[in-house]
């Protein structure tokens, strides 16, 4: 059987969301700031950890891989807030625009955020390089979690990335309000990974010995199936959400990316319903 504990899903989870931070850093149109929250809360998880595997049962090869992470995400941390003058590409050109825009109908300079051009910008390949880091100190917990240690790996790696993209769309979603003017694409790109990611997330859950066999009775879940539904519900309902999410983001309004961060809040809780609650279930 395939053991859960709390230092490798602390480990996956800070994988995943980095993955998914990559994907919207690469973009370079979310200004320098929101990866800087992302990586300080991802180091935290990472750190966590490491505390609780040490805690418990240390998987030392794990633990020191969900290091390495640490050690590759600080890199990408101080790096990105060294060449903080630089901003990013998108940015700067969405600032200047706008500027001159606003310039040319009042005769008004407006002021406006200054970015060194001559400046390096942040490489988004340092929170690639720590993402794959990371993504294989989750690889080392799954093998060590038990038998069988190919369905281990499917349900760890894959259960990463989904719980990474459901988690950065809603962090993202708040960042709006701190860039207005910001573009739909980064958070679009991230709804539209999570709701992708939502078909492998089940059927690893279903996969033998999976929810089937808690949902028939086989496997007991301590509350005459009741969790086991459960389950259900958190499955159905995430993909409602990412299909409302969706749709919410097709409305012109700016309101309606607050909208979808509301929706992305209740994702997350059935996301991770529909990770968590399986992976206890079907642990030993």
């Amino acid at each position: 059987m395939i053991r859960l504990d709390a230092a490798p899903v602390l480990v996956q989870w800070a994988a995943g969301g980095w993955a998914l931070l990559w994907v919207t850093t690469r973009r370079r149109e979310v200004g320098l700031g929101y990866g800087w929250l992302q990586r300080a809360v991802f180091l935290a998880m990472a750190a966590g950890s490491i505390g609780a595997g040490l805690v418990t049962e240390p998987t030392w090869t794990r633990e020191i891989a969900t290091m390495l992470f640490m050690a590759a995400g600080t890199v990408a941390l101080v790096v990105s807030m060294v060449r903080r003058h630089a901003g990013v590409a998108g940015q700067r050109d969405l600032v200047e625009r706008r500027s001159a825009r606003v310039a040319a109908m009042t005769g008004i300079d407006r002021a406006e955020l200054r970015f060194d051009r001559s400046a390096a910008e942040f490489p988004p390949a340092l929170d690639l390089f720590a993402a794959a880091v990371g993504l294989t100190a989750a690889l080392l917990g799954a093998v060590a979690a038990g038998d069988p240690v190919i369905l281990s790996v499917a349900r760890v790696m894959v259960g990463a990335l989904f719980m990474g993209a459901v988690t950065d769309a809603m962090l993202l979603g708040h960042w709006y309000l701190v860039q207005p003017g910001l573009a739909r694409g980064p958070i679009i790109e991230l709804v539209w990974a999570t709701g992708l990611l939502w078909l492998p997330e089940t059927v690893v859950m279903l996969w033998p010995t999976g929810m089937v066999s808690v949902l028939n009775g086989t496997i007991d879940d301590g509350y005459n199936g009741l969790l086991g539904w459960f389950w259900v519900a958190c499955v159905a309902t995430t993909l409602g959400l990412v299909v409302v999410t969706r749709a919410a983001l097709r409305e012109r309004e700016y309101s309606a990316v607050m909208a979808a961060t509301g929706l992305m809040y209740l994702a997350i809780i059935t996301g991770f319903g529909q990770d968590l609650v399986a992976r206890l279930l079907l642990a030993p």
